[in-house]
């Protein structure tokens, strides 16, 4: 009996939920049922799971050229969806500190739909990076920060897109397709070979506008839960959330990387060699 009522709990939750959803979503690819996505993420777990092991007796696959070509693609696209947010924030006078969701069939609200659409399947499209660490068996950047970094974004840009597309939730696809505009430039820059790292020192700086863009996401979460608008709250709450998250796994990994990989070994002392 208990089951069957957690069954039912459930089941209630998620009809009262799909039924908060943006109507006009429910005809855009993998929009219809979270079902889809949760394919794709349990077949990539399954990929990071399994692949090391499988690529175990062959040698590192050469992709130089793929890297480039899907690199290159990607600071294209991060910066198409930058510049199609951006232009609309502008055009629609959006406010940073109250925006709701304009859920109507106007040109505007609809682009900002797609768009929306678009960022998702922007993360569908990044588990492609895992994928070529795997092949070039390079396991060590297969870390728990990038696999729950790439899980989880693509539920909460699914969410978002489900949702919540437009409004002031336009700024999380503003700030990460900039930083990914970078990121991705600069993955791109370094697949073209050795040459090119002389030009690559900006790699720390890289990782400080990604920590940058999580400081301003949790802010901009924080301000939004306490002014009173006509936008869901769980949205703000759930976002300062997640973002909070992902900025403490960097901190993390930018210390140790940066400050605590950067320390000098102590020396041996004479008396210790000695011994």
């Amino acid at each position: 009996m208990l089951v069957q009522q957690l069954l039912e709990d459930v089941q209630g939750w998620y009809n009262d939920s799909m039924g908060k959803a943006d109507p006009r979503a429910v005809d855009l690819p993998l929009a219809q049922t979270p079902g889809p996505i949760l394919s794709i993420l349990l077949l990539y777990i399954l990929i990071v799971i399994h692949g090391p092991r499988m690529m175990e007796q062959h040698k590192p696959l050469q992709i130089r050229w793929l890297l480039i070509g899907y690199n290159f693609s990607m600071v294209a696209l991060s910066f198409w969806i930058f510049a199609k947010t951006l232009t609309a924030a502008i055009r629609g006078r959006f406010s940073l500190i109250c925006q709701p969701v304009d859920y109507t069939d106007k040109p505007d609200a609809v682009e900002a739909l797609y768009t929306g659409w678009l960022f998702f399947f922007s993360k569908i499209l990044e588990l492609a990076d895992t994928i070529f660490f795997i092949l070039r068996k390079k396991n060590s950047q297969v870390s728990f920060l990038h696999v729950y970094h790439h899980t989880t974004i693509v539920v909460v840009t699914w969410s978002g897109m489900k949702f919540v597309s437009g409004g002031q939730s336009f700024v999380y696809p503003l700030l990460n397709s900039l930083v990914h505009v970078v990121m991705y430039l600069y993955y791109g820059l370094s697949a073209i070979g050795p040459s090119m790292q002389k030009y690559l020192w900006w790699k720390r700086y890289l990782t400080i506008f990604q920590l940058t863009q999580f400081i301003l996401m949790l802010t901009h979460a924080a301000v939004n839960y306490f002014v009173e608008c006509d936008f869901p709250k769980l949205f703000d709450k759930l976002l300062f959330m997640y973002a909070g998250s992902i900025m403490a796994l960097f901190l993390n990994f930018y210390f140790r990387a940066y400050i605590q990989g950067k320390r000098p070994v102590p020396s041996v002392s004479k008396t210790h060699k000695d011994k």
